[in-house]
């Protein structure tokens, strides 16, 4: 997989965000200094497809977790662009947000996403449209072994690697030791004490997988 050029210089991070941890924070830290980008632009999903059930904690909750992480670094910016509408309970699907981000300019545009997700791209809705409107900035694990029938390029998609980030955390771990009761967590500390101060994450919380 090679790389003829620079993938464009803005790039959609998406996911539920549920909480945003460390690791959100340093995947698109790590995209941004390798790869020259000017912009990360957080999506928290707002009616993600992928969990039937819905998020844990409400969207605005994981919009304003996600403000508070994101403050660090000015080239990390939150999009509201996914934010659920009253009576509408369509599906978050990527294809329609990044039509709405051509729609305002944002344009061209990257898509950062993990090796695991990247895999599963052809069961996605609209994927065709998905592979023909973005490049692709996937991270790969060390223990990932190239080639391997889990990393097959789509026809058409554009992809440059992120290898080498070797960071074990996810959403749902961090659920885990919340209700453990754990001290010290993989998040910002602005975040933890937004979670502790509204009460997010405890054991009558609905706890969904990553």
């Amino acid at each position: 997989m090679g790389e003829p050029h620079r993938p464009a210089r803005t790039a959609l991070f998406g996911g539920t965000f549920d909480p945003i941890h460390n690791a959100h924070i340093e995947i698109a830290r790590a995209a941004a200094d390798r790869f020259g980008l000017t912009k990360i632009l957080f999506v928290p999903a707002g009616n993600p497809p992928h969990k039937p059930g819905g998020a844990a904690a409400p969207y605005e909750d994981r919009v304003l977790m996600a403000e508070l992480a994101c403050a660090v670094d000015p080239r990390f910016e939150v999009s509201r662009i996914e934010a659920p509408v009253a009576g509408n309970s369509a599906r978050s699907y990527s294809i329609v947000t990044i039509e709405k981000l051509h729609a305002l300019g944002v344009r061209p545009l990257s898509f950062l996403i993990g090796a695991d997700a990247f895999r599963e791209i052809r069961t996605w809705h609209r994927w065709q449209d998905v592979v023909a409107s973005v490049e692709f900035i996937v991270v790969t694990r060390p223990d990932v072994t190239r080639p391997s029938p889990t990393w097959e390029t789509p026809p058409g998609a554009v992809v440059h690697e992120l290898a080498g980030l070797d960071l074990p955390v996810s959403s749902s771990d961090v659920r885990s030791h919340l209700l453990e009761g754990a001290s010290r967590m993989p998040v910002p500390g602005a975040v933890l004490r937004y979670i502790r101060e509204h009460g997010l994450y405890r054991p009558q919380t609905q706890i969904t997988q990553s």
